[in-house]
């Protein structure tokens, strides 16, 4: 290799220089500790839009997480000092009664689901105690509603069938208020309560609170052709003659053989006994449903029940959306956004329930006509406008929740044979004689405003620093101890 010319420098001849060095670029403290050299730069036009995307999406569901439970604690605060109230002893709780049913084509998850998480905060901070009416399928709810009060009716001295053959089937029950009469413990006096969870509940709760002041106690004969024709099979099973091949067996193929003369080594196979099959677990099967003792077409022939009071439990009726479909996702990540809406008014109308300061009565006749299903079933929409046209106006609890129907699944829509009752399909039917005694809880305006000037804020909540200071050991605990009561000021006396 040949050396480099020397380059002349000053008169003097020297070698070649040699070549800078690159300025090392960066913060020097961050190279000498190990760091690598960080370059602050925009990031790419595909990183702008998906962390514009995320970030947005995120800000907004914490957004409304943030105002959800701030609406809740709004409402827990407003019913908070019920729970502090002192209740005697010999005094039961009050209890309401919660009505909910699995929405239709869903299971009934959903609605435990909703229930948690928008009924029970509220309930819970009032200290309320409540019984559950639930529903799988359609028709549960009307029936146990029904039956419920079919049983207080046998207590209020009506006579059936099974009062005059000694059933007892409420024995339990019965056993349970002796119980509490002998030691002096008695029932909640004032106001008890429905809750009814659901437009598609809200139709069997109507139903059965229909079908229990109004039908009979024992139920109707059944004259479904399914069931004549069972009994028909059943008595033609047991009218049949024996078969004659039964009465006279056949000759075993063994013994004929040895009787002819034949032997085992003539080809003749003994016949193999069949193998017992394995018994295959039988799954439970499904209660059967009771049919309606009365139908709707009956309501103002029948006769109301003696025991009937001038006014029915008062109830409320709370919200369920629950859309289905892949489609409707657009709407259904719009309302999961806004669950600070829905919070806010379920938490309303269960604080008005748990404080039963303000009854009144619905109204007779509303004009309001709610939006009804979509407008794809047009035979529906002409069978629902000729039942409706034989009533002029409406009663005011055929219209609560009225636009739920329309994200109702297909299956609420169907007809099937041998059920000709649906009670989600068909339209809601009020006899005036039980519609005039229903009742329904309200709020009244103090008290919305009240609730409403509360920032909600746990009031026994503390602040970030607050807690730090707690945990570290900063803050004194002035909270007295259960076993320090009464010790303050004894050591100066």
């Amino acid at each position: 290799m040949a050396d480099k010319p020397p380059v002349e420098v000053g008169g003097t001849t020297t070698d070649a220089l040699p070549a800078a060095r690159p300025k090392a670029a960066g913060n020097p403290v961050f190279r000498m500790m190990g760091f690598p050299n960080f370059r602050f730069k925009l990031p790419s036009r595909n990183w702008l839009i998906f962390l514009s995307i995320t970030g947005s999406f995120t800000t907004a569901v914490l957004y409304d997480r943030y105002h959800k439970k701030r609406a809740q604690q709004r409402w827990c605060n407003l019913v908070s000092h019920i729970a502090q109230e002192p209740l005697p002893t010999t005094q039961m709780p009050r209890k309401i009664t919660i009505f909910l049913s699995a929405p239709p084509g869903d299971s009934i998850r959903a609605a435990r689901e909703h229930f948690h998480e928008y009924v029970k905060p509220v309930l819970a901070a009032a200290a309320m105690d409540w019984d559950v009416i639930e529903g799988r399928r359609e028709g549960d709810v009307r029936a146990g509603l029904a039956e419920k009060i079919r049983k207080k009716r046998r207590k209020d001295g009506e006579k059936s069938k099974a009062n005059t053959e000694g059933e007892t089937p409420e024995e339990n029950e019965d056993l349970v208020q002796q119980l509490r009469a002998t030691t002096g413990v008695k029932d909640w006096e004032g106001v008890q309560g429905d809750l009814v969870l659901g437009r598609h509940t809200w139709k069997e709760y109507v139903r059965g609170l229909h079908e229990g002041w109004l039908g009979p106690l024992d139920p109707p004969p059944d004259t479904s052709p399914t069931s004549a024709h069972g009994k028909e099979a059943q008595s033609l099973a047991t009218e049949q003659p024996p078969v004659a091949d039964d009465a006279s067996p056949s000759p075993d193929p063994l013994q004929t053989g040895a009787a002819s003369g034949t032997t085992a080594d003539s080809g003749v196979r003994p016949i193999e006994a069949p193998k017992p099959e394995p018994q295959k677990e039988e799954k439970p099967k499904q209660p059967v449903q009771v049919p309606p003792y009365v139908s709707t077409s009956d309501y103002p022939s029948v006769p109301l029940a003696p025991s009937t009071p001038n006014v029915l439990p008062p109830t409320i009726v709370l919200p369920l959306p629950h859309l289905l479909g892949f489609l409707n996702t657009p709407i259904r990540i719009y309302r999961f956004l806004n669950r600070r809406h829905l919070a806010d008014e379920t938490g309303r109308e269960v604080a008005a329930l748990v404080l039963a300061s303000h009854i009144r009565a619905w109204d007779p006749r509303s004009d309001s006509t709610g939006s009804g299903p979509s407008s794809d079933n047009e035979a529906l929409l002409e069978e629902r406008r000729s039942d409706n046209a034989a009533i002029q106006g409406r009663w005011e609890p055929e219209s609560v929740l009225e636009g739920e129907e329309r994200d109702w699944h297909k299956v609420a829509w169907k007809r099937y044979q041998g059920k000709p009752e649906r009670v989600w399909r068909n339209s809601m039917v009020i006899e005036p004689r039980i519609g005039e005694r229903m009742r329904r809880f309200d709020l009244t305006g103090d008290e919305e405003d009240k609730a409403r000037q509360d920032g909600g804020k746990d009031p026994a909540a503390k602040g970030y620093w607050e807690n730090i200071k707690k945990m570290v050991g900063w803050e004194e605990d002035k909270t007295v101890k259960g076993w320090e009561h009464g010790s303050v000021g004894e050591e100066s006396e």
